[in-house]
């Protein structure tokens, strides 16, 4: 197969200004990470560890099979949105392997804010939930939680997409025979009893562990009955009168014992329905990234070097080189996995649209895999390109994207804007997995664009109305449009708002795509229907 070859001067200034600046994102990235694993203040962790409770983070770690990776999603869900709660809105959601399997596991994180369900801790849980049942994979949720934050109740109570569609989704993978499996090893209360009691077993933390509908507090209230939590909702009590519970542990040690015995017999796991191949290292060390990624958004990442150091050996079967050369498709492998890749090589014009739907026609027909790999500022403009039928291109794009069955992932290496971050596979398309880097960014259009087009549209205005504006006065105009712009596009407010499913590394980007692209090799192979094409 043929190999990229590399013209990147790593001695050159440019390499050594862009190695600096993107280190530097690295960092603020590493901070953040830390700042949600910590979970919440110290003395709240300290009285966790006191009642005989394991840190959260150590009950995902003893699930999963000893030295197997973990790829956690919605890091940084809800990052900025809630005082005084670290990134990660008191879930912890990732796909990992347990009894030689994998599964999707949801914890709470019981240190922040007891766990509650703030919207965008609703939301996480749901994204998790999708992406296991696309997977077929099984659930396990690992219950310590006080039920909703009531003061975000309009985020949380009434909408789809909220808790109660925590509950339909089980419901559907029950019926899509999806093994679901809880650990109760703390409170659940009110709605958040369903969660368990939906599921296919139940574990439950003796002393430690409660269920009910309504706590003693509620129970007096509503029917003067007084009653401790034990008798109401303990591990004795729904083990062996209401048969709520299936498995009594003494322990959180214990309880994750008898949760990887229960993963061992939930039958074969299924086999990838392709034979990988031996992974094989990129030519050119991945680090060099860093050097390639200019710290100046104006200037597009080289996306045919990024390939270069992602793919395995470096090899890439190009398809249609030198037609629509603004968008890059061919074949490759990633740790051993054949996969279909779009990457951009600057603006889409009419024929890098046409050879889009094309090729991603063809992958579909083998069943491959794609990845979009994206920085693309959106399609071209103008009277040649609107009389090229740009438009005409763009939707058969689209419409060869959104129809394709085969799996598909997004990575956002620069910069995605307008219409080029949708048809590049964006979030409304439903990608199985979307990632930015630290410096990606995306927007409806760039911050300088906005700035520009509010401020022709004002000065259209000031002209009808007779009035004039100085240079000083337009550009005072132009500075708070251009700042909502740049808040909004960074990578970490997307990640916040779970618009994509983390922010990672580019060094980490070939373990993470080898781990889904894993998972989708092993869930049935779906027919794809491509919508209407117009010619």
């Amino acid at each position: 197969m043929p190999v990229l070859k590399s013209t990147l001067d790593k001695s050159s200034e440019a390499f050594a200004e862009n190695y600096t600046a993107f280190k530097e994102r690295q960092k603020e990235l590493q901070e953040l990470r830390t700042r949600q694993k910590m979970g919440g203040p110290e003395k709240v962790r300290d009285r966790h560890l006191k009642r005989g409770k394991l840190p959260p983070r150590d009950r995902v770690e003893g699930l999963l099979d000893p030295g197997s990776p973990f790829l956690e999603l919605g890091e940084l869900a809800g990052y900025g949105k809630y005082e005084n709660v670290p990134p990660g809105a008191s879930l912890i959601t990732g796909i990992g392997l347990i009894s030689g399997r994998l599964c999707m596991i949801i914890a709470n994180d019981s240190t922040v804010k007891g766990g509650t369900y703030f919207g965008m801790t609703c939301k996480k849980h749901v994204r998790a939930q999708h992406i296991a049942w696309n997977n077929r994979l099984p659930c396990i949720t690992l219950v310590d939680s006080g039920g909703a934050f009531l003061p975000d109740m309009e985020n949380i109570f009434p909408d789809e997409g909220q808790f109660g569609s925590i509950f339909h989704n089980q419901v559907g993978m029950s019926g899509d025979d999806i093994p679901q499996i809880a650990v109760v090893m703390g409170p659940c209360t009110a709605g958040g009893a369903y969660i368990p009691s939906l599921c296919d077993e139940v574990v439950i933390v003796r002393g430690q562990g409660f269920m009910y509908l309504g706590g003693p507090e509620l129970t007096f209230a509503a029917t003067g009955e007084e009653v401790d939590a034990e008798t109401l909702g303990g591990a004795k009590m729904h083990s062996s009168i209401s048969g709520v519970t299936d498995h009594i542990a003494e322990n959180d040690e214990h309880a994750l014992s008898i949760t990887r015995e229960i993963v061992s017999h939930l039958g074969e796991a299924p086999l990838p329905r392709k034979t990988q191949e031996k992974p094989v290292p990129p030519l050119y060390p991945i680090e060099e990234i860093y050097g390639l990624l200019s710290h100046n958004p104006k200037i597009p990442t080289d996306n045919r070097e990024i390939l270069a150091r992602l793919i395995d050996g470096s090899e890439f079967h190009e398809f249609k080189p030198l037609y629509g050369d603004t968008l890059m498709t061919g074949f490759a492998r990633l740790y051993g996995h054949e996969i279909g890749i779009l990457a951009n090589d600057g603006v889409l014009f009419t024929e890098s649209a046409n050879k889009a739907a094309h090729f991603i026609n063809l992958c579909c027909q083998r069943d491959i895999p794609l990845l979009f790999l994206v920085d693309v500022t959106g399609f071209m403009v103008g009277r040649e390109a609107e009389q090229a039928g740009i438009a005409k291109a763009g939707a058969k794009m689209i419409t060869a994207m959104s129809s394709a069955r085969v799996p598909k992932f997004t990575v956002i290496t620069g910069g995605s804007y307008g219409a080029g971050y949708l048809s590049m596979l964006g979030r409304p398309f439903q990608p199985d997995a979307m990632f930015m880097w630290p410096n990606a960014r995306s927007a409806i259009m760039g911050p300088e664009q906005a700035a520009s087009v509010m401020a022709q549209i004002r000065a259209r205005i000031n002209t009808e109305e007779s009035k004039s504006w100085t240079a000083q006065e337009e550009e005072a105009f132009k500075a708070p449009v251009r700042k909502i712009y740049e808040d909004f596009q960074n990578a970490y407010n997307y990640a916040s708002n779970l618009w994509v499913d983390g922010v990672i590394d580019p060094c980490e980007t070939r373990e993470v795509l080898a781990l889904l692209l894993d998972v989708a090799s092993r869930r049935p192979k779906s027919e794809t229907n491509f919508g209407v094409f117009r010619i």
